[in-house]
């Protein structure tokens, strides 16, 4: 039997004429990517942006220290131009996010705000920045990370740091009642990391659980993205976890999302993966979108970033990149050929 490298790196030459965005088509799942606006000015990455990817998303330039970095101050430039590019393109803009315990500007972090303030000055910004893209993000992330590691409600400056003035997750509530306000055609999602294994996880059931009670609440609330940010070790989120999690996400009648995906492996000073880390990597890549379509309520599979040229990675793991299907010069990697694989765009690779 050949090796799995040398099979899929076959396989990638026999996709030449396939793209991630035509199998995702033909599957109906949305196949996009978090994108850096600064970097769609290198032609490379615009191009292949446009031709691999039916979605993409920002990865900070949408968050409230980038959209409003002085009260009252709204900087939509980054936001537009992901929605221009994407309405040229045929693409859906997915927005992150409307409330976050981190990346908040410094007026807001810093400001001594009463909880009635807080209230306040976070229903106007919601207002305000999905009224603004309203018809243009077609689902918004409006609550981000909420949870602690044990499952309980985060310490935050919207939770008891003072708070909004409203018990448990009464914040949450409210902030999906005034999205859906102010664009009541968008979808809203609550999006988490760590909480994509069903198995012996208590953040997984904390998700499930604050969800469903949304529901029961009538919270306008219609699907949770699941971030997975994973290595290659199958422990990390086994396949059978993730299947099982989605499987009652979506039994909820909600859409899952797979959000922030990428697949750290440890690299060389020179930032290369070995083969064999790669050929791992494409393994846990194949799974994780064959998994996914096994549920018609998978509706979207997100590459955090599409380029090892642009990834978070060795910055927040050092020793660890390569982390995503493209590398650094735009070529597709084993990841891509089993991405292709799974989707149904070519054929086996096995033998």
């Amino acid at each position: 039997m050949r090796s799995l490298a040398i099979l899929l790196l076959a396989a990638l030459a026999h996709a030449q004429a396939q793209t991630l965005r035509g199998a995702g088509d033909k599957r109906g799942v949305l196949v996009g990517a978090a994108v850096d606006t600064r970097s769609m000015a290198v032609e490379a990455y615009a191009s292949t942006l446009a031709r691999e990817f039916s979605m993409i998303e920002a990865e900070n330039e949408m968050k409230w220290a980038a959209v409003e970095p002085t009260q009252g101050v709204f900087n939509f430039k980054p936001g537009d131009t992901l929605a221009e590019f994407a309405q040229a393109h045929g693409m859906k803009l997915r927005g992150h996010n409307l409330c976050w315990h981190i990346y908040n500007p410094g007026w807001l972090a810093k400001g001594n705000f009463t909880a009635a303030e807080l209230n306040a000055l976070l229903r106007t910004y919601i207002t305000t920045v999905a009224g603004h893209f309203k018809g243009k993000v077609f689902a918004w992330d409006v609550v981000n990370e909420a949870l602690g590691e044990s499952g309980g409600l985060r310490d935050s400056i919207w939770y008891n740091q003072p708070g909004t003035g409203l018990t448990g997750a009464g914040y949450i509530d409210e902030a999906f009642r005034w999205a859906h306000a102010a664009d009541p055609a968008a979808l809203l999602f609550y999006n988490e990391y760590g909480a994509e294994d069903a198995t012996d996880n208590p953040k997984s059931e904390a998700v499930y659980e604050l969800v469903k009670g949304m529901l029961a609440r009538g919270v306008p609330i219609h699907g949770v993205g699941l971030q997975l940010h994973i290595t290659t070790n199958p422990k990390s989120v086994s396949r059978g976890g993730l299947d099982a999690n989605i499987a009652r996400l979506t039994a909820l009648g909600l859409q899952v999302q797979l959000t922030e995906l990428d697949v750290r492996v440890p690299v060389d000073a020179e930032g290369k993966a070995s083969a064999s880390d790669l050929a791992a990597q494409a393994r846990r890549y194949g799974e994780i979108v064959s998994v996914c379509l096994k549920h018609p309520g998978c509706t979207a599979i997100q590459t955090w970033g599409f380029t090892d040229r642009r990834s978070w990675i060795p910055k927040q793991y050092p020793g660890f990149g390569a982390a995503l299907p493209f590398d650094f010069n735009f070529q597709a990697k084993p990841a891509y050929a089993a991405m292709l694989q799974a989707l149904g765009a070519t054929e086996s690779t096995g033998n």
